[in-house]
């Protein structure tokens, strides 16, 4: 008979804790204290007489396990593996080496933020070859993985439960741990999406006296969590409503939530990425049932920063210029819906749509033509949405070098080039309607002052077969920048104070000390 193993947690129902052999199972932790401490009860969790293996990787396993006198297995096998990703493949081959694996229970005990070097493509092989490997030797595998920014992590292993037969989380709270199960497949069934509170007592976990009965989270459909700003000072408009000082409150009690509805607040360009994250992470392992919204409270998104949010999972970005009364009524307006889009596992692929293009400034005519056209390719990006291209031709008397002088533009992605007297500007992310408003910051100056006409396009296939043409010029016909001298003072001193450039004076000295004390 294959023998069924136990999670170190008292009182934990047998359906979140048992693990028969011939399965993998994950637990991350985000303190590597906590990993030792479960390392441990799980092995004074088993029978006397079972057979337990601990590997640690990158450390003495005699130095942290620790054995109970009354309780576990009288023989416990102690293995210690390198702090390298080789180690991972030879696993098994040096396992087999000292002992038969069938009927044991193996845990392998990794070091502190091990997996965050290591690509999801790799770990997606390794658990499929290890899950292999436990099915052909009949045991078990626990993999308790210790660091500090798991969410990544656990989303992507969210979507491997071909070869993982439990993923768990355990994250440490102010005075208890959140022990988060995102499913947990044994002999007694299929459980997923349960949330407990544990005690760490006496180096014991324990499942909270109020959990013990409460085998599915009670339903959280009308909680609305709202950071303190969407309000506008207004207080909480009933005995649903939670509000919050900050975003990163509202999403650690957002983490624990099924299918409430969460408002976050943005009132700044460099909180999106924060915001996108925390998304990301909610809907990847909350579900479907979230209601994720975001409230911009000063105007701070650009379009494809929008499109951003609404990728990671947010099912509404609510505009700045929205009144209270029309905010809440989007918010009651989402009640009772289900997210249906898709969200890829890892966030970075969403992330790219914001800077698919790291350039700025001056490219050479082949480069512009290059990267323009790469970006017209991505299939990531939204379609007749990538930007705008423009070339501008100068008037009588001045030369498309000096033109590009007064080019100047000031976000990533926006570059120009110069050749067959015109200069041609490609604005990633504007829109057609926006484009005088883009002209204005980068040219100092009028453009109608500097370019007599201009030609434009906004529109993928024009843009690309405008690229075909641009890519057939001779480089003979190119142009260069002007040299400009190292002391060369700028065109024009001048800095833009977000609605038109403004000159800065400069102070002078009329007299030195010298001749100011001759004078007198």
């Amino acid at each position: 008979m294959n023998p069924i193993f136990s999670v170190g947690i008292q009182s934990l129902w047998d359906e979140l804790r048992h693990m028969p052999a011939g399965g993998v199972w994950w637990i991350s932790t985000d303190r590597n204290d906590d990993a030792i401490s479960l390392v441990n009860q799980t092995i004074a969790a088993q029978d006397k007489g079972a057979k337990v293996a601990v590997v640690t990787m990158g450390e003495d396993p005699k130095k942290i396990i620790r054995l109970n006198e009354t309780r576990g297995p009288d023989k416990v096998r102690l293995f210690s593996m390198p702090h390298e990703e080789d180690g991972l493949y030879f696993l098994p081959r040096d396992i087999q080496c000292s002992i038969d694996p069938e009927h044991y229970l193996v845990i392998l005990k990794c070091t502190n933020n091990f997996w965050q070097n290591i690509s999801s493509e790799k770990l997606r092989l390794w658990l499929e070859k290890i899950n292999k490997w436990v099915r052909v030797q009949n045991c078990t595998l626990l993999v308790i993985s210790p660091g500090s920014n798991n969410d990544k992590q656990f989303s992507f292993l969210m979507s491997e439960y071909r070869s993982l037969f439990g993923l768990a989380s355990l994250r440490h709270q102010a005075d208890s741990h959140l022990y988060d199960i995102a499913f947990w497949c044994n002999e007694k069934g299929v459980s997923a999406r349960q949330q407990l509170t544990l005690m760490h007592n006496n180096g014991e976990w324990h499942v909270a006296r109020q959990e013990e009965t409460v085998v599915q989270p009670r339903n959280d459909e009308k909680r609305i969590l709202s950071h303190i700003a969407v309000l506008e000072g207004a207080p909480a408009l009933s005995e649903y409503w939670s509000l919050f000082e900050t975003n990163e409150g509202l999403f650690n009690e957002a983490r624990t939530t099924q299918a409430a509805t969460i408002v976050f607040s943005l009132t700044q360009n460099n909180q999106i990425e924060a915001i996108a994250r925390q998304i990301h992470t909610l809907r990847r392992q909350r579900g479907s049932a979230l209601k994720i919204v975001v409230r911009e409270n000063t105007t701070s998104l650009r379009a494809t920063d929008e499109r951003l949010l609404l990728g990671c999972g947010a099912n509404m970005v609510i505009p700045w210029n929205a009144p209270l009364s029309r905010c809440l009524t989007l918010i009651e307006s989402i009640q009772g819906q289900q997210f249906n889009r898709y969200v890829p596992e890892d966030i970075s692929t969403l992330l790219s749509m914001t800077q698919p293009m790291k350039l700025r400034g001056y490219q050479k005519w082949d480069t512009f033509c290059e990267a323009v056209s790469n970006m017209m390719s991505n299939t990531l990006l939204p379609e007749n949405g990538k930007g705008v291209m423009v070339a501008l031709r100068p008037v009588p008397g001045i030369r498309i070098e000096q033109a590009l002088t007064l080019c100047r533009p000031n976000r990533t992605g926006d570059i120009m080039t110069i050749g067959d007297n015109r200069l041609v500007l490609f604005l990633s992310f504007c829109r057609v309607n926006d484009l005088d408003t883009a002209l204005n910051h980068i040219f100092p100056l009028p453009t109608g002052d500097i370019f007599s006409n201009r030609m434009i396009w906004f529109e993928d296939n024009l843009i690309s077969a405008e690229i075909v043409q641009m890519q057939t010029l001779e480089p003979e016909q190119w142009g260069k920048p002007l040299l400009m001298a190292s002391d060369a003072k700028p065109v024009l001193n001048a800095t833009h104070d977000g609605h038109a450039w403004r000159r800065t004076p400069e102070p002078l000295r009329l007299l030195n000390d010298a001749e100011e004390r001759a004078s007198s």
